[in-house]
């Protein structure tokens, strides 16, 4: 019970300003330079997702960051991408999680596990504090996933804003 309590109050006290402060304006901008760069080199849409917290509900009845990930992956409409290669790097505050969804189309050449090392790797970086650079790594090898399987071979078209999403 101990962890349900201390997840509860983590959720409870963080905020969209702790989003702010973590990932502030500048910060933002980068990574979605950082986006816009790496779909020169591929075909894919990529999409940086922030949330501070889950509602306390939610919470208590054990939704996971993977869960909700997926959800956002529904909300934000990653899966509707002409040639089914959507990237949704999603991260939860409060509880320093990392998620890499995939839509089919590119998840069946890439996999799991690389999605799953590159997530460690962004975590990495955020317990040392480095939150940007965390996810600008994670956007750069994404971006190398996906030039690698899903290569550009035209002038193609922007399918989903490369603006971070605050959720």
């Amino acid at each position: 019970m101990a962890g349900k309590t201390a997840r509860l109050w983590r959720h409870f006290v963080t905020d969209r300003g702790d989003v702010h402060r973590t990932f502030p304006r500048g910060d933002l901008d980068r990574i979605e330079r950082a986006i816009a760069e790496g779909e020169t080199r591929h075909s894919g849409q990529v999409c940086f997702a922030v949330e501070a917290a889950l509602p306390l509900p939610r919470v208590w009845h054990r939704l996971g960051p993977r869960l909700r990930a997926l959800e956002v992956f529904g909300l934000l409409r990653i899966w509707d991408t002409e040639a089914n290669d959507g990237v949704l790097l999603y991260v939860l505050l409060a509880d320093r999680a990392v998620e890499i969804i995939a839509d089919r189309g590119i998840d069946a050449r890439v996999g799991d596990a690389a999605w799953q090392a590159i997530c460690r790797k962004i975590e990495t970086a955020f317990r040392a504090g480095h939150f940007a650079d965390g996810v600008e790594l994670g956007i750069r090898e994404i971006s190398a996933l996906l030039a690698q399987h899903s290569p550009r071979t035209g002038p193609g078209r922007n399918e989903i804003p490369d603006a971070p999403v605050v959720l």
